[in-house]
């Protein structure tokens, strides 16, 4: 009977993305010698829909009964009786899964409130150019190597139907907002950008619900004679097909960089306040990283953004040049 591992990452899209590094690698190893469990957040689930690799999903909902959904969880776990707890993220929430799983071996990193529980613990540092699935890998570097596979999603043949309509004529995608407003490029830029794309191109525009006024502003005031904005209209998944087959994806240091890079469509990622060398870079083989040429003391102002300049000027992103994007990508 197999081996089962369980993989917790509650945290937001692109951490879930990159986490799918882990899957890849742990398959890459053992087959179906391992069974592959997956805790995500309610609302990522669609992420891992179908994947050849993985047995089973928990969804752990943390916007209604927070609490309580995280006890039934736990006593669900604790029936499975799994091997091994793989702990990606770094807060207590996670810790609390990963010491009440059960599991034989626990493993997370060290910055972890809980992880003094852990049976194993790893150093995660941010700031010296190593990429996260670098630092995701040594959570498993026992089990398998220190080299780690690149995130991977798969796409379903719906959801390729989904966007087919859209693929009639060569495209660039374009996914213009961001849950930080630092992180994001601005709307005008935005718009300067659009309407330098020649104009046999279509401009589409991705994004979720909450990213529909974003991209309602660029369409009101861009003069691109080619665009549709699908944003909110597309599951993730099915962005991502669409982002397969364009000519380009223009995104910021954000999910959609990451929706990218697993499936390896070519990427300009544009980096306004955070840096590169936070390790969040995009993997796929086309890939294309903008950030400005100043020399900003400011710069990163954080890790995660800010909801505004702290500066009040924003120059990591008024001061890149929209030519110098068109220049490089197309």
């Amino acid at each position: 009977m197999p081996q089962r591992l369980l993989i917790i990452q509650t945290a937001f899209i692109g951490d879930v993305i990159l986490a799918t590094a882990l899957i890849e690698k742990i398959y890459q190893c053992y087959q179906n010698s391992i069974e592959i469990d997956f805790l995500l957040r309610k609302g990522n689930e669609s992420l891992l829909e179908g994947h050849p690799y993985v047995s089973r999903l928990w969804i752990w909902d943390k916007q209604n009964s927070k609490y309580r959904s995280m006890w039934q969880l736990i006593g669900k776990l604790r029936q499975q009786r799994y091997s091994y707890a793989i702990n990606v993220q770094r807060f207590a929430a996670s810790g609390l899964f990963t010491v009440l799983s059960g599991a034989k071996q626990t493993i997370g990193f060290n910055k972890n409130p809980l992880s003094i529980l852990f049976t194993h613990r790893y150093a995660h540092h941010i700031g010296n150019g190593t990429h996260e699935i670098e630092r995701n890998q040594q959570l498993i570097s026992t089990l398998t190597d220190n080299r780690p596979a690149k995130p991977r999603l798969y796409i379903l043949p719906k959801h390729y139907e989904q966007v087919a309509a859209f693929q009639r004529r060569p495209y660039v995608c374009i996914a213009p907002a961001s849950v930080w407003f630092t992180k994001q490029f601005p709307t005008e830029k935005w718009v300067k950008l659009i309407d330098k794309i020649p104009d046999y191109l279509t401009v589409i525009l991705l994004g979720g619900k909450e990213d529909a006024p974003v991209c309602n502003r660029i369409m009101r005031q861009a003069k691109h004679p080619n665009m549709q904005n699908l944003a909110g209209k597309l599951g993730l998944l099915a962005s991502a097909a669409l982002m397969q087959g364009a000519m380009m994806n223009y995104v910021n240091d954000s999910a959609p960089m990451h929706l990218a890079s697993a499936v390896n469509a070519p990427v300009c990622a544009i980096f306004c306040s955070t840096v590169p060398a936070f390790g969040y870079t995009p993997l796929s083989d086309k890939k294309i990283i903008i950030e400005t040429k100043e020399k900003l003391d400011c710069r990163p102002c954080g890790l995660h953004g800010y909801k505004s300049c702290p500066k009040r000027h924003f120059r990591c992103a008024m001061s890149i040049s929209t030519d110098e994007i068109i220049g490089q990508t197309l």
